[in-house]
Parts: C-alpha cells; sequence; structure tokens
C-alpha cells in the first residue's frame, strides 16, 4: 500500500479543539482556521491539480472516549481514503486534574486500540495518520513538580507512547508534533506559536502542523 495522498482520495481530520479551530462557525465553516485550514491551502498552492476532498470533524474539549461516542458518524461513515486522529491532551489534562479513570493513560490504549480495531475491519483499505497530542510548556526538567504545567508534563509521555504503539501496531504514518514543538522551542521562544497557554497554538504554530502533515502524506 502507497502511503501517499493521492489525486481524488477523500481525508478525514478528526480531534480536538486543534483540530476543530472553529469549524462550526460561519465565518470559518468547514475546515476551521487552524492546520487544516492551512494544509488545504498548501495543497491548493503547492499541488493545484490534485483533487483533495478535505474533511474536519474535531470538536473542542473532546477526549478519546468523546470520539468513541460519535465515532461511527464522524468518522467511519465518511469512508475516508485517508483518516488523521489527533487526540490525547484533553485526556491528559483531565486525568490529573479530575482523576477519573475515562481519561487515565490505560483508557487512553484502550479506546484508541478499539477504534483503530473497527476502523480498519470497516475500512480495509484506509490510510492512517497519528498526530501526538502536545503541550507546549518548558518545565520539561521537574524544577517545579507540583506545579500544574509541570505534572502535564510529566503525565504526558504516557499518552505519546501510546501513539507510538498504536502507529506500530497498524502501520500508520505518525507525526510526533510535541517532539517538533520542543526542538522548535531550542531555537525560537514558545510565545512565537503559543502566545496565551500552552495548549491552543496560533497561526505559526499551526502552520507548524499543517507543514507536518503535508510533508508526512506527500
Amino acid at each position: 500500500m502507497e502511503l501517499k495522498l493521492q489525486n481524488n482520495e477523500r481525508i478525514l481530520f478528526i480531534g480536538d479543539s486543534i483540530t476543530d479551530c472553529g469549524r462550526s462557525t460561519n465565518e470559518y465553516r468547514p475546515l476551521g482556521q487552524g492546520y487544516v485550514h492551512l494544509f488545504s491551502d498548501i495543497m491548493s498552492v503547492r499541488e493545484p491539480e490534485k483533487n483533495i476532498d478535505i474533511i474536519n470533524t474535531g470538536i473542542a474539549g473532546h477526549t478519546i472516549n468523546d470520539l468513541r461516542n460519535r465515532w461511527i458518524t464522524d468518522a467511519i461513515s465518511y469512508s475516508p481514503d485517508w483518516l488523521s486522529i489527533k487526540i490525547g491532551i484533553n485526556d491528559c489534562k483531565r486525568w490529573l486534574s479530575d482523576g477519573e479513570a475515562v481519561y487515565g493513560p490505560e483508557k487512553y490504549v484502550e479506546i484508541y486500540d478499539e477504534l483503530l480495531g473497527l476502523t480498519i475491519k470497516e475500512l480495509p483499505g484506509v490510510k492512517l495518520l497519528l498526530i501526538d497530542p502536545f503541550y507546549a510548556s518548558l518545565d520539561v526538567d521537574g524544577k517545579l513538580p507540583e506545579s500544574y504545567r509541570g505534572k502535564v508534563v510529566a503525565e504526558l509521555p504516557k499518552y505519546l507512547d501510546t501513539v507510538q504503539k498504536m502507529s506500530e501496531k497498524y502501520g500508520t504514518k505518525h507525526i510526533k508534533i510535541h517532539e517538533l514543538y520542543q526542538n522548535h522551542f531550542k531555537k525560537a521562544d514558545p510565545k512565537v506559536f503559543f502566545p496565551n497557554e500552552p495548549v491552543h497554538p496560533n497561526s505559526a504554530g499551526h502552520l507548524l502542523i499543517a507543514e507536518a502533515v503535508y510533508e508526512e502524506l506527500i
């Protein structure tokens, strides 16, 4: 199976607010104003001869269990040739804040595996792209381990490991965007990409994702 985005294929992006990015508002319907929209623009500029159907079904605030609750309608029913998933930061944060098992690392593994297994079964020709959850904090050395951001940074690798394992198990494309951001932070202040808080990137931060998606698929 050739893992490249071909002419007349359909790619569906599903996830949380980073994917959603205002896609339901009149101003930014239907792709939002984030990386999905920017990826569409990159395709238009660099590969105008390709006719690609791009769909965004991200919903702000969602966790892996929320995806499970709407998977048939918002993923399977579209019969995409490509399916991109970016989910996990809300699971990590809510696990730390609420301690509910449905948000924990073990449940994240279980549900992610279930969704990918069902997808392969229902759409045997589908190609998968997994995008890591990310968190833009420089508190990576545990200098303030009891700080909230320090806790998120310490817990996130469990979710990143899951995406890596799922990618290996199902033979998917995989974008390690958290790692990519951290590499950029060595050269530029995080506020270049995350001016307000460590979860939601600005246009430059979204462009980094969009370019990574393009480079992975082309």
